[in-house]
């Protein structure tokens, strides 16, 4: 039940971003559309320890509101996974940026469906940001992940 209500949230988020990106008279296209970060973090997920996380995030900037992007996360320590998410990122005011998507976990003990919903802030400077960040994932197959930590990033 959690999967379909968060399928049908990621849907109609979409939906409604693409309608008020293309709702904008003139459209403002950047100088650099494309974003690459490289993401450091601990994972939580209860009874298994502190987990060191590492992670690349890449996102095209479809709009002034919405970015299309790949996000790839490896947790080690007490759990082993790779986690690969389609996600959407929805640039809400002024560096503010809630994350979500879909995904998939492959882990050692088992593979499983992932979801998330994340919020971030981007710090700008001269092409790069810093972005702490705080993420939940939902995994159909076991309790569910706290991500957090902070990206270091440029635009291309």
């Amino acid at each position: 039940m959690k999967q379909q209500l968060f399928a049908l949230t990621t849907c109609a988020i979409c939906f409604l971003t693409s309608n008020l990106a293309s709702a904008q008279e003139e459209f403002d296209f950047f100088e650099a559309p494309h974003h690459l970060s490289i993401l450091l973090a601990d994972t939580h997920i209860d009874g298994e320890g502190e987990n060191e996380t590492i992670g690349i995030d890449y996102e095209y900037r479809v709009s002034e509101l919405t970015g299309l992007g790949v996000v790839v996360e490896h947790a080690f320590g007490e759990l082993d996974a790779t986690t690969v998410l389609a996600v959407a990122d929805i640039h809400l005011h002024e560096g503010w940026v809630m994350q979500i998507g879909p995904g998939y976990e492959f882990a050692d003990e088992e593979d499983s469906f992932v979801a998330r919903i994340g919020f971030l802030y981007e710090f700008e400077w001269d092409g790069f940001t810093l972005s702490p960040q705080l993420h939940w994932d939902y995994h159909d197959a076991g309790e569910d992940a706290f991500v957090a930590g902070i990206a270091l990033g440029f635009g291309f």
